[in-house]
């Protein structure tokens, strides 16, 4: 991967191929998140406060994936995340990866951890909570059950599925 400097493009029209290169640079130094599920990519933009930041960022969404299916992957160049950041996107992408890159090599491959508690990133669906009413950030703890993953909110105790608070 580190090795590409350009990707290729195929494509078909009245079933001709054509080769038709588009030019993507590879990534000096920076970060790649891997195998996001691709209707959670603007989601990861989000929960890592990516909008409006400086760095380049080369987005990919519905790309083939033989584990997935279709898969998303943010490439953000000079841009480091500390575990505590990188953890909240196993919260909508527990199966991501995230590749470090210097001088154009992966020097570490990470997995995600699921966080225990969640603070400040999240909407509590109780219309009646406080969170919604007052200014008071919000706090879940996470559940999981099998594959899927709830929050409990810390002030009224309200379970809801990740899907929905996000």
């Amino acid at each position: 991967m580190s090795e590409w400097r350009s990707f290729l493009i195929y494509l078909v029209t009245d079933n001709i191929m054509s080769r038709k290169e588009l030019v993507v640079s590879a990534l000096e130094n920076g970060t790649v998140l891997d195998h996001i599920p691709a209707e959670n990519v603007y989601r990861a933009l989000n929960l890592l406060n990516l909008k409006g930041i400086e760095n380049q960022i080369t987005i990919g969404i519905n790309l083939t994936s033989k584990a997935q299916g279709k898969k998303g992957i943010i490439k953000i160049e000079d841009k480091f995340f500390e575990d505590d950041e990188l953890n909240k996107l196993a919260l909508i992408a527990p199966n991501a990866t995230v590749n470090i890159i210097r001088d154009f090599k992966v020097v570490e491959k990470k997995k995600l951890t699921m966080p225990t508690e969640v603070i400040g990133i999240a909407k509590c669906r109780n219309p009646k909570c406080v969170t919604n009413h007052q200014p008071i950030k919000t706090r879940f703890t996470t559940v999981a059950k099998g594959d899927e993953i709830s929050l409990l909110c810390h002030f009224c105790e309200k379970i809801s599925k990740i899907k929905s608070v996000f």
